[in-house]
């Protein structure tokens, strides 16, 4: 068959057409995102020393977490009741086995010092399940 201009005039934006559809339905491999809430306490004496560490997030914990496939990673701080407070952290993972990328995250020993520092400010939830340190929360409502 011999591609003429005509033919190729017709052809191109209707390929042109198909890519955009196959793109936007997320056909070339768009990753999948699933999004975490997470929720732990954290003692009030060291909220400072807290803030101040993220304030300065090590470079080798960040690279580690996008090797890991989080992205969009906040935390915020919030008192519940007087004199309690409560960490809340949201990420978007893309990946595709989190429990493999969170073993990968906990090996690394730039994250293991990382968490030397973190976790003592820290309080798991009374109602945590069991080995969970931050605690999974369910999602009840999305809109994007």
């Amino acid at each position: 068959m011999k591609i003429t201009a005509k033919l190729l005039k017709c052809a191109v934006p209707a390929i042109a057409a198909l890519v955009f559809v196959a793109a936007f339905c997320g056909l070339f491999g768009q990753p999948k995102v699933q999004r975490y809430g997470m929720v732990i306490g954290i003692k009030p004496e060291k909220i400072e020393a807290y803030k101040k560490l993220h304030a300065a997030a090590w470079p080798g914990v960040l690279k580690k977490i996008k090797e890991c496939n989080i992205r969009n990673y906040s935390i915020y701080l919030r008192e519940i009741e007087k004199g309690r407070f409560y960490l809340f952290s949201y990420f978007e993972y893309t990946g595709n086995d989190f429990q493999a990328d969170m073993a990968k995250m906990g090996a690394d020993p730039t994250t293991q010092k990382w968490w030397k520092e973190t976790d003592p400010s820290q309080i798991p939830i009374p109602t945590r399940a069991p080995k969970e340190f931050w605690s999974v929360m369910e999602e009840v409502f999305h809109s994007d």
